[in-house]
C-alpha cells in the first residue's frame, strides 16, 4: 500500500515537472537538481513503480506444491502416537 502511494505522490510530482508549468522553465541538462537532464522525481517515479510491481508480485505467487517423494506423512504419525493410536 506504502509502496502503491509512493507511486502515485510521485508520478504527480513527475507530471507537473515534465508537463506542468514548471516544464517551461526546466534547466538545462546537467543544471543543479537534475539528474541527466530529468528531475530527480523522474527516478523516484520509476523506483516506485519497480517496488510495487515487485510487492504486486510477490501478493500473487503460488506456493510450489511439495515434491514427490518428500516426507509429509511424519507430522500425521507423531499425531496418531500421540492420541494413542497404534502405528
Amino acid at each position: 500500500m506504502l509502496a502503491g502511494l509512493g507511486t502515485l505522490f510521485s508520478g504527480t510530482l513527475t507530471y507537473n515537472e515534465l508537463f506542468g508549468a514548471a516544464a517551461l522553465k526546466c534547466p538545462a541538462p546537467g543544471a543543479p537538481g537534475t539528474i541527466l537532464g530529468y528531475p530527480a522525481c523522474v527516478y523516484g517515479f520509476f523506483m516506485f513503480l519497480a517496488i510495487t510491481g515487485v510487492a504486486g508480485a510477490g501478493l500473487f505467487v503460488r506456493e510450489s506444491p511439495a515434491p514427490v517423494g518428500a516426507n509429509t506423512t511424519r507430522a500425521i504419525d507423531r499425531t496418531h502416537a500421540v492420541r494413542g493410536g497404534s502405528s
